[in-house]
C-alpha cells in the first residue's frame, strides 16, 4: 500500500516505502547467500585459482556450516529464489564435507602395516616424545617431514636407531629434510618421486607375509607466493597407484581434500585413510598454537585395495603439525 500526501503547490506525492524496504530486504538477502554460492560452485568445479583461493579452500568445512546462516534469513524472508539457491549450497557443501566425518571403510583381511607421519618443525618437535610415540605405538613405517641434520642425531641419539634400523634420509638444515624410516628392509626408489620443491624420499619396503609395498614421504611446498606453481608440480609428480605394488603416500600435503590438485591425486587410484574411518574432518594444523588446529593437511593416503581399520591424530609438543597414526591392511 503506498503512502500519499497532500503538496503544497498542488499535486499528490506518492511514496512506495514498503516496496524500498522489500527491495533492502532482498538485496541483503542475495548478499548473504552470493559468497557461499560462489564458495561451493569453486568448490564443486575445482575453480580455486591464486595463492589465496587456494589457501582459503581449507576452509570449506567452516563455509560449508556457516552456510546455513543464509539460508535461515532467506527462508524466514520467504525469498524463493534465494532459498533454492541457499538450499542448493548448503546441500553442495554439505555432500563435499559430510562424507569425511560418517567414515565407509569395509574391513580388509591382509597383512598389518601401521603408517606414523610427523612433520618435525625444523626438527624442533619433542625428539623424546616422538620416540616415546614409536615405542607405544609400534608403527612400521616413521615418515618424517622438515627433518633436520641435528634432528636424526638427536632421535637416534634416545634410541629411534635401534628400532627402527632402516632408513632412507634426505635430511637437511632446513624444512627441505625429509626421512623414511622402518622395522622392515628399504629399498631406495629415486625415480619414483622426482625433486620437486622439499625432498620426497621414496621406497620399497620388505613388509613380511608378501611382496614389498611402495611409500612416497610426501610434502610440497604450501601453496604461498610462488611455491603455488611448486606445489602444483609436486602434487602433479605423484605416483599413481599401480597394480604391479601397492603403494602408500604420507606426509604434509600441504593441501586439503577440498583442493582440486589433491582430489586428482585420490582419483589415480587411492584413498585417504582418515576419510575411510570419519576422521576426515579432524584438523592437523596448526598445533601447539594459540589458535587451535583448524585445517587437516596431513594425510595418509592408500591404494584402494588397502583396508583401513583406524586413524589418530596425535599432538607432538614443539611441532605445529599434529602426527597421523593409520592402521592399515595390505592385501
Amino acid at each position: 500500500m503506498d503512502i500519499s500526501a497532500e503538496s503544497p503547490v498542488g499535486g499528490t506525492i506518492v511514496t512506495p516505502a514498503r516496496r524500498r524496504r522489500k527491495g533492502a530486504g532482498a538485496a541483503l538477502t542475495w548478499m548473504a547467500v552470493t559468497p557461499f554460492a560462489a564458495w561451493a560452485v569453486a568448490r564443486v568445479a575445482g575453480l580455486e585459482r591464486g595463492s589465496l583461493p587456494t589457501q582459503l579452500m581449507t576452509a570449506t568445512p567452516y563455509a560449508a556450516a556457516g552456510s546455513l546462516v543464509p539460508l535461515l534469513i532467506a527462508a524466514i524472508g520467504r525469498k524463493r529464489a534465494a532459498t533454492a539457491v541457499a538450499l542448493l549450497t548448503t546441500t553442495a557443501l554439505g555432500f563435499s564435507v559430510l562424507p569425511r566425518a560418517l567414515g565407509g571403510a569395509d574391513a580388509t583381511a591382509g597383512r598389518p602395516l601401521r603408517v606414523l607421519t610427523i612433520n618435525l618443525l625444523f626438527g624442533k618437535a619433542d625428539a623424546r616424545h616422538v620416540v616415546d610415540l614409536v615405542r607405544r605405538l609400534d608403527p612400521d613405517v616413521l615418515s618424517t617431514q622438515e627433518l633436520t641434520t641435528g634432528a636424526v642425531d638427536e632421535l637416534d641419539a634416545l634410541g629411534l636407531k635401534t628400532l627402527m634400523p632402516h632408513r632412507v634420509l634426505q635430511d637437511e638444515w632446513n624444512a627441505s629434510g625429509s626421512g623414511l624410516y622402518s622395522k622392515h628392509p628399504l629399498q631406495p626408489l629415486p625415480e619414483l618421486m622426482p625433486q620437486i620443491g622439499h625432498n620426497m624420499p621414496a621406497a620399497r619396503i620388505s613388509l613380511p607375509g608378501g611382496k614389498p609395498i611402495e611409500f612416497v614421504d610426501v610434502h610440497p611446498h604450501p601453496p604461498m607466493g610462488p611455491g603455488l606453481t611448486t606445489w602444483h608440480r609436486a602434487l602433479e609428480a605423484l605416483p599413481p597407484a599401480s597394480e604391479d605394488a601397492v603403494r602408500v603416500l604420507a606426509g604434509d600435503f600441504n593441501a586439503s581434500l577440498d583442493h582440486a590438485p589433491l582430489r586428482r591425486v585420490l582419483s589415480r587410484g587411492y584413498k585417504d585413510a582418515a576419510d575411510q574411518v570419519g576422521a576426515g574432518l579432524i584438523p592437523t594444523w596448526p598445533a601447539n598454537r594459540r589458535v587451535p588446529p583448524i585445517i587437516t593437511i596431513d594425510h595418509v593416503l592408500v591404494d584402494r585395495r588397502v583396508g583401513v581399520k583406524d586413524v589418530n591424530v596425535i599432538t607432538v609438543p614443539g611441532t605445529d603439525h599434529r602426527a597421523v597414526f593409520a592402521t592399515l591392511t595390505v592385501p
